[in-house]
């Protein structure tokens, strides 16, 4: 009887064995459809709506939903992919200039600022665009302030980021292994994060328009039933 409850669908080890095979069906996936370089940001954004379900157990199926999203999110998903591939080639040229005698420590803060602002509007912005509808430049800005607003959790995400890829990078074996998982292990974890910081917006959100509509229905009542008002939307 344990060996059956240890292999059975409720295991931990068939758990594990199934979100593998998932993380490797969805890993294909992005590869396959970012080998045309500027479509990559549209798969990376079709990853993130598999991982947010994942990172909240809702998962299904990966390959219908993950070409569902991509197909949805081919144009703004392509564009943001773009802008991250530009701001990566301007911050590696920025690095090859700081080795030129003389201006090497300027080109270095420069760098290093282009860093963290790429990386903060960056960040969620995919899954930013996974779960909301959107413009491109609202969805670049809420990274950003997502990123400032929770500063500190945002630079645990980056560190461990950086360690997985410095695992993922640290020998022929687990470079073959990152080959296999690594962007979606990545995609992963940022969903991780991502996830619970949206909910908390959502509820502040959900707080904020009830106690707006609270009182407007107190203010309503103090006024002429004629008076006009205008109805805002908060962003």
């Amino acid at each position: 009887m344990g060996n059956n409850s240890f292999f059975s669908i409720e295991s931990p080890l068939y758990k594990f064995m199934n979100r593998l095979l998932d993380m490797i069906k969805l890993n294909f996936l992005w590869i396959l459809c970012s080998l045309p370089i500027i479509t990559m940001g549209a798969a990376t954004t079709a990853a993130f709506t598999i991982t947010l379900k994942m990172v909240e157990e809702e998962e299904g199926y990966i390959a219908r939903p993950f070409f569902r999203e991509f197909k949805n999110n081919l144009v703004k998903g392509s564009v943001i992919g773009i802008i991250q591939l530009f701001a990566m080639y301007t911050i590696y040229l920025d690095f090859q200039l700081s080795k030129v005698e003389g201006k090497g420590t300027m080109f270095t803060v420069v760098g290093v600022l282009a860093i963290f602002l790429a990386f903060m509007h960056l960040i969620y912005a995919y899954a930013l665009l996974a779960r909301y509808e959107n413009t491109i430049i609202n969805t670049l800005r809420n990274s950003y302030s997502i990123g400032l607003r929770y500063f500190f959790k945002t630079l645990g995400l980056f560190l461990i980021i950086v360690l997985e890829c410095a695992v993922f990078m640290w020998n022929f074996t687990t470079i073959l292994l990152g080959m296999l998982i690594g962007p979606a292990c990545i995609i992963f974890t940022i969903s991780g994060f991502a996830r619970p910081l949206f909910r908390l917006i959502e509820n502040d959100n959900e707080e904020r328009a009830a106690q707006k509509e609270e009182q407007e229905n107190e203010y309503d009542s103090d006024v002429p039933e004629d008076k006009e008002f205008e109805d805002v939307n908060n962003s």
